[in-house]
């Protein structure tokens, strides 16, 4: 377990560095969807109806954009062979760089979404619907992207390629963060939702890290 919360903290320290990822990552969300009053323009009920699809596709996209940097920094140092060789699971030691990933980008991101909905005129009580479903399907999006970051790593193009692989696979989590945003701000129930994005999480966190594990292995050999 300290082992775990090591390269949780030791990750932790790397995303809040110098390098500036969270913020990037925050000012593509924030940016991404400020653009949309502008393109489409001001009309309240026209923000409020694409408000859940706009600030969900602008999280996705948001969250990939850090994902090809997961594993490649420590392989490129020697560290991952060191992670690798080290007594705890391989699959572990995944889920905690997953970890750290989605507490510097998943859970931003949806910290500021509320802010950004009443931006778009998001009826007030669909808003903690979209707080409470990004909180379930943003880590499904860490997870899942973990295992394209694994795929390509050591790809000349990962950058490009985690999106291409992982996208397809989140479309479920797009679907159903949105249906219950649509749902509370319809006046109806967001639990079917929810529970969906629930169990997509609990799926997610039972499988993907075997499957990183051994994307990983086979990149390291």
């Amino acid at each position: 377990m300290n082992a775990f919360l090591a390269i949780v903290a030791r990750d932790l320290r790397l995303g809040f560095g110098a390098q500036g990822a969270m913020l990037t990552t925050l000012l593509f969300f924030v940016l991404a969807v400020s653009l949309f009053p502008l393109g489409v323009g001001p009309e309240p009920q026209i923000l409020a109806r694409i408000a859940p699809g706009v600030i969900w596709v602008a999280a996705l996209l948001a969250a990939m954009l850090s994902l090809d940097r997961l594993f490649q920094t420590d392989q490129e140092d020697g560290t991952l062979d060191l992670l690798a060789q080290a007594p705890l699971p391989l699959g572990l030691v995944a889920l905690a760089k997953t970890l750290a990933h989605w507490l510097t980008t998943g859970l931003p991101l949806s910290l500021i979404a509320p802010l950004l909905a009443i931006l778009l005129q998001m009826d007030g009580e669909a808003i903690p619907v979209l707080l409470g479903a990004l909180l379930l399907g943003t880590p499904s999006l860490s997870l899942i992207g973990a295992i394209g970051a694994a795929l390509t790593l050591g790809a000349k193009r990962g950058a490009v390629l985690v999106p291409l692989l992982t996208l397809p696979l989140v479309i479920p989590v797009l679907i159903f963060g949105v249906g219950a945003v649509e749902a509370a701000a319809y006046g109806l129930s967001a639990g079917p939702h929810l529970l969906l994005l629930g169990a997509f999480l609990a799926g997610a966190l039972a499988l993907t890290p075997f499957a990183i594990a051994a994307a990983v292995r086979l990149a390291l050999e």
